[in-house]
Formats: C-alpha cells, sequence, structure tokens
C-alpha cells in the first residue's frame, strides 16, 4: 500500500528543498541529476516533495495562472503560453435539477489547447530543459498528445506521439500535427502504446511526459488550488465534493496531492479537504471497480471502450496516488453510460458551457450518485470538466441538435419556425398532463413523448 504521508524530513538529495521520493519504499533521489520516472530500487511511483511548503498568503500579489502558484512548484516559471486561470461557472439550472445546495464547474477546456494538460506541460517541458533532453514522447487518447505538442514546440524540442489508430478524435489529431508532433499511429490501444513509450523512454531515447512522469502531477495540482481559492473567495467556504473524470487517474492523484499539501502547511484543516468522487465510463472503469470491491490496486481491463476517448484507458498508472485519495477524503467512484454521458454533455452545453465527452462524465456521475442518494442535498460541489468541446466536434455534432432545411424565403422560415414552436410546446404541455395522470405512464416517458410529436407533426 502507497504511503503519501507528508513528514519534515529533508533528505541530503534534497536540491534547493526539492527531492523525489519513491511513495512505496520510501527511498529519496534527487529531483534533476538524471532522468528518473519511477524508484531506481523498487519501481515504485514517484512523488515531488518540499521542504517547505506555503499558506495562502504566500500567494498574494502572484498573478494569476498556474505559475500564481511556484512556491508550490519546482521551479520559478516554466515554458508557458500561459495556462490555469480557468472559469469556475455558476450552473444554476443543473444545480436546481440535479439537487444539490450549491454547484460549480471548473472548466479546464480553456486552457490554451482546450485540456487541463497544459497544467502539467508547462511544468513537465521546464523540467525536461532542466536534465538536457532533446526529444519528448507520449501516448495519448489525444489532450496529452496536442498540449505536449504545442509545449515543445515552444521549447523548440523535437516531439513524437503515440496514438491507438482509428480512436483518437480528428481535432485532438490535427492540434498535434499542426503543431509539428511526429504521430504514429499505434495497431493498439492506449495502455500498450504507453507500454511501447515507457520501453522507449528506457532504453534513453525520449523524455516521457505522461502523467507516469512526476513533474507532469506538479502542474495539475494548481487546478485544485484555483478551486479551492475562488470557492472560498465567493462562498466563505471550501467545497464539500469533487467530481471529477478518471482515465489515468492523474488529476485524483494531483488532487489529493494539492490537498495533503495545504493540511500539512496548515492553509486548511482535515475536515475541510473534499470528497474525491471520481467517475469512469462503464467500458472502462478499473478504478470503480477497485473502489466497490475494496481492492488495494486496479486490475488491468484490455479491453475498454466507450464515446468518452479521453477516459478510454484500462490500466490507469497512478492508481497508487489516486485509490487512497478517493478513500482517504471519504469519496466514491462510479461507472456511466455512455448514454449518459451524452445526456450530460447537453444538459452543460444548455448552461452554455462547451465540452468534450469525458468532460461530461463529472456531471453524469454526480446525477446518478445523487440519484442514489450517495451526494447530499445540501452539498456544495465542483465538477470538473476536462477537454473543450471542440476537441470531438464529431460527437458534439451528434449529440446537438440536427440542422432544419427550410426554404429560401423569409415568410416561409417563419412559418416554420411558429409551426415547429407550436408542436413542441403542445407536446410540452400534453406530455406535462400525461405525467400527471396515473392512467398514462408512457406518456411521461422520451418514447411517449417522441411518439406524441410524431403524431403532431403528421397532423400539422
Amino acid at each position: 500500500m502507497a504511503d503519501l504521508q507528508l513528514t519534515d524530513h529533508v533528505p541530503r538529495e534534497a536540491d534547493d528543498g526539492v527531492w523525489l521520493a519513491c511513495i512505496e519504499c520510501g527511498e529519496s533521489f534527487a529531483p534533476f541529476d538524471t532522468v528518473r520516472y519511477t524508484c531506481d530500487d523498487c519501481d515504485g511511483l514517484l512523488e515531488v516533495r518540499y521542504a517547505d511548503l506555503p499558506t495562502w498568503e504566500d500567494f498574494e500579489d502572484e498573478g494569476r495562472g498556474v505559475w500564481r502558484y511556484h512556491e508550490t512548484l519546482p521551479f520559478e516559471e516554466g515554458v508557458t503560453l500561459p495556462e490555469g486561470d480557468t472559469q469556475l461557472h455558476t450552473a444554476p439550472r443543473l444545480r436546481d435539477d440535479i439537487g444539490v445546495a450549491n454547484l460549480r464547474i471548473k472548466h479546464e477546456g480553456m486552457n490554451p489547447t482546450g485540456s487541463f494538460k497544459d497544467r502539467g506541460m508547462t511544468v513537465g517541458v521546464r523540467v525536461a530543459q532542466e536534465v538536457g533532453v532533446d526529444r519528448l514522447a507520449c501516448a495519448s487518447t489525444g489532450n496529452t498528445s496536442a498540449a505536449l505538442a504545442a509545449y515543445g514546440a515552444r521549447a523548440g524540442l523535437e516531439t513524437l506521439v503515440l496514438l491507438p489508430a482509428g480512436k483518437v478524435a480528428a481535432g485532438k489529431i490535427a492540434q498535434a500535427a499542426l503543431h509539428d508532433a511526429r504521430i504514429l499511429e499505434v495497431d493498439g490501444n492506449f495502455d500498450q502504446c504507453l507500454d511501447i513509450v515507457q520501453d522507449l523512454a528506457a532504453r534513453g531515447e525520449v523524455y516521457l511526459l505522461n502523467s507516469l512522469n512526476p513533474f507532469r502531477l506538479e502542474g495539475q495540482k494548481t487546478i485544485g488550488l484555483e478551486i479551492m481559492e475562488e470557492h472560498y473567495a465567493d462562498h466563505g467556504e471550501y467545497p464539500d465534493r469533487i467530481v471529477l473524470p478518471v482515465g489515468n487517474a492523474g488529476n485524483t492523484a494531483a488532487l489529493y496531492k494539492c490537498f495533503r499539501e495545504l493540511v500539512k502547511a496548515g492553509a486548511i484543516t482535515e475536515d475541510q479537504v473534499p470528497k474525491l468522487t471520481g467517475v469512469q465510463a462503464e467500458g472502462a472503469a478499473p478504478m470503480v471497480e477497485a473502489i466497490q470491491e475494496g481492492n488495494d490496486e486496479t486490475r488491468r481491463w484490455d479491453e475498454v471502450e466507450t464515446i468518452a476517448t479521453a477516459i478510454r484507458i484500462g490500466n490507469p498508472v497512478n492508481a497508487p496516488k489516486a485509490l487512497p485519495g478517493i478513500r482517504e477524503t471519504g469519496g466514491t467512484a462510479v461507472a456511466v453510460s455512455d448514454e449518459q454521458i451524452t445526456a450530460a454533455q447537453r444538459d452543460v452545453a444548455r448552461q452554455g458551457i462547451g465540452v468534450e465527452p469525458a468532460s461530461a462524465a463529472s456531471v453524469a456521475g454526480l446525477r446518478k450518485l445523487r440519484r442514489q442518494g450517495e451526494i447530499d442535498a445540501d452539498e456544495s460541489v465542483v465538477c470538473l470538466t476536462t477537454g473543450h468541446l471542440l476537441k470531438d466536434p464529431d460527437a458534439a455534432a451528434e449529440a446537438g441538435r440536427k440542422p432544419e432545411p427550410v426554404p429560401n424565403d423569409t415568410d416561409a422560415i417563419l412559418e416554420h419556425i411558429d409551426d415547429r414552436s407550436s408542436v413542441v410546446e403542445t407536446v410540452r404541455r400534453q406530455a406535462s398532463k400525461a405525467a400527471d395522470s396515473p392512467l398514462i405512464p408512457l406518456v411521461a416517458g422520451g418514447l411517449g413523448a417522441a411518439y406524441l410529436y410524431r403524431k403532431l407533426r403528421s397532423k400539422k
């Protein structure tokens, strides 16, 4: 079982108060003397540790974005575009519909390349410069490749990305291509791509920048710092719960590290730590399986499939850090169907917030857990949405309202608008009446409403 306790001990390997610690055996390593992703002794995951941890006062007058929090990071500044400072949206109609006291949506799709991955890359690529590498690489379901390509281009470094052939949204491939990354499409899934990248890194051919790299998570933990600061400023309290999509479990691990450091620094108390609640697609849910079965580790799913391509992952490498994060904060994990994800994507879009399918999993998970009674009505909840709608335009088009062909004539268009509006309103009224009637339960459902709509249209 991973040991994630933060202590006051500063090992001799520390460089300016920064070192790497193995979460399995406790061995310490210098942070930048050589390229290192896992423990030399036991191959356990590494975590970045600091001799001095800041409190909220240390962030005052420090600007905005990821590097506002440089006191919690290995450097004063990274390779930046810049990133962070994303919106914490209100969603009042969705809040009332789901039935929680407060709901905010942290939209990480507003980062420079359209996903939270930019936070990790601004730190990770800076570390690559520090250790003196010249070729970066990642395996990706799309967002990591887009971010690495952009930040690699910014730093003037060669970038190599491995993608599962035919499994990545076109918008994400286009980003990596335009930023001049070499794109290798592998006949396999994401986890097999990551196996190959790890092998290349072990041979010294590339610098790996998947979230196995502990410095990636340092940038991503600033999501938690922003949520906590802004939520407290707006509401006078910290959120009770953060609900987030889970793929490789990097954000879950990063947020838990953020909260552990805040508690250690005395910035918050243990009972102010939000409950971390992970959401996966039913077709790719090894973390949910481990949480529900009480397992200390995840079982690798060799076959995974979901419309939420960004979390189509069967072997989350950060599970040893993330499982304790969910359990120790009193959180949980839930799997949702692709249909629930698409419905949630529409719900969020009706609030004016455009997200890709994987992002909407957080809202779908919140709704499911609220219906099951596992989330209480008095909770203040933040849903993390990780990528922008335009990351997967095909999925957005499929989920959205379809175009309506009309004549090239103003009066005809007005007639079409009025005709359709009256029909829709009639459907709403009659479906509402049916919902109150014990005699016609079918009409209260989606199938009955759809049938009624078609009948009314045919009469027109």
